[in-house]
């Protein structure tokens, strides 16, 4: 009965931290789901890609504060419990949220749209630098070991449920209660709001959480410090390359996606977001079966298939993509990019998790992580959209096949975290 009770109590917080996690990467989406629908409030101009471009840029702005959240909620969440870091976490969320839902346009208050628009991606940018980390040792540690990969790929099925739910939103505002003009010029607003609200609930929610690590019983002078974390260099080195080539892998055939499908592919903004949704569904639905593999034959063999694939296939993937006019053709050539990417984003997390001793684990999971993403996740659309405007789009295939050939370096010469990880220690 009590090995019962342990296993119900288990599951519901692995529930709870990952409903949480849903909601921080809805908002977290929201914006580049809907940001062709507001580019034009905060940045008046007559070509759609300088928009986009600008609108991308303060996408970027909120991933270079990742690793301040990864920081500073890392070493909260070692010092004061994971329970209490998240409950920050989505409460910072939903301010940024409340803040993009209700702050005027252009040409209502000018400059301070776009500032305001900065400020609250600031917020969410902390926040969601805090989300990762936190969660993904929090998920980790309630996992049991033999199902830890099996657990812990939930981190990324929600994550990616929250981008579902944006994108579920925008279908819904698209095809059944807005216009398009509603939508350019107010409707943007209605997700937003959504987000705050839903953010809000789940921070009462998180509340309630059963404390994944005694961490009272914890003595480390040192706990949850960047002094502790450069005790292990070469875990925190680890982190930085398997993320490389993951994040810009992920970001690309993600988020970035339904803007190439409209402005590169030329599918309208309607057909985009319906191969980008039913893609996602099969993604989300995929990563628990690659984490349970990952529990039976190691982490290691996950990491490399999707290196070697990823080098091999990006580029004539996104070439054949760029090409394409037929619906089917691009459904089935981007669920083969994110077949490949689940051995990356399916494990990643509890990859991490087990490169740490608990008295540093939330902070050496979540601050070299971000730092990864900022710098290669939060600026693949970028570079994309960069590149287009050059003339030179096809640079941006290479540069992401660059990334995942050097991660692949790193997954062939780290250990398999399932043998020698540091959870037990």
């Amino acid at each position: 009965m009590q090995a019962q009770q342990t296993t119900t109590h288990r599951i519901w917080s692995i529930i709870g931290g990952s409903l949480g996690n849903l909601v921080e990467w809805y908002d977290w989406y929201v914006y580049s789901a809907f940001t062709l629908y507001f580019a034009g409030s905060f940045f008046p101009s007559d070509n759609q890609v300088v928009q986009l471009l600008n609108s991308a840029g303060i996408f970027a702005i909120g991933f270079l504060m990742r690793p301040v959240g990864g920081w500073l909620m890392g070493t909260y969440a070692d010092k004061k419990g994971r329970k209490a870091a998240l409950t920050l976490s989505v409460l910072l969320m939903s301010v940024g949220s409340l803040m993009i839902a209700v702050v005027p346009g252009y040409k209502t208050i000018g400059i301070a749209a776009p500032i305001v628009l900065v400020l609250a991606r600031i917020i969410q940018g902390l926040s969601v630098g805090g989300e990762y980390g936190t969660s993904a040792t929090y998920l980790s540690e309630m996992a049991t070991k033999k199902h830890r990969g099996f657990y812990s790929s939930f981190q990324y099925v929600t994550l990616i449920m929250g981008q579902l739910l944006a994108l579920g939103v925008l279908v819904l505002l698209q095809r059944v209660f807005l216009t398009e003009k509603e939508l350019h010029q107010w409707g943007w607003r209605i997700p937003f709001a959504i987000g705050a609200f839903l953010a809000v609930t789940v921070m009462y929610l998180r509340r309630s959480l059963q404390e994944s690590a005694k961490l009272d019983e914890v003595t480390h002078a040192d706990r949850g410090t960047l002094k502790a974390l450069a005790k292990h260099p070469k875990a925190v080195l680890t982190v930085v390359g398997l993320t490389l080539g993951g994040t810009v892998a992920f970001y690309t055939f993600t988020t970035y996606m339904q803007k190439f499908l409209v402005v590169t592919s030329g599918f309208s903004k309607n057909t985009a977001t319906l191969i980008s949704t039913l893609t996602l569904v099969v993604f989300m639905l995929i990563q628990p079966l690659f984490g349970l593999l990952s529990d039976k034959i190691g982490r290691k063999p996950l990491l490399i298939a999707f290196g070697v694939l990823g080098t091999l296939l990006t580029i004539p993937i996104m070439l054949a993509l760029s090409g394409t006019h037929q619906s089917n053709l691009a459904f089935w050539l981007l669920m083969a990019a994110l077949l490949i990417v689940s051995g990356y984003t399916s494990i990643n997390a509890v990859v991490k998790a087990e490169l740490f001793p608990v008295h540093v684990r939330a902070l050496g999971v979540g601050f070299p992580y971000a730092i990864a993403v900022s710098v290669f996740g939060g600026t693949a659309e970028y570079f994309a959209l960069l590149f287009k405007n050059a003339g030179h789009q096809e640079w941006f295939y290479y540069y992401v096949t660059a990334c995942i050939a050097i991660s692949l370096v790193v997954y062939i010469a780290m250990g398999d975290t399932r043998k020698y990880s540091k959870m037990e220690d």
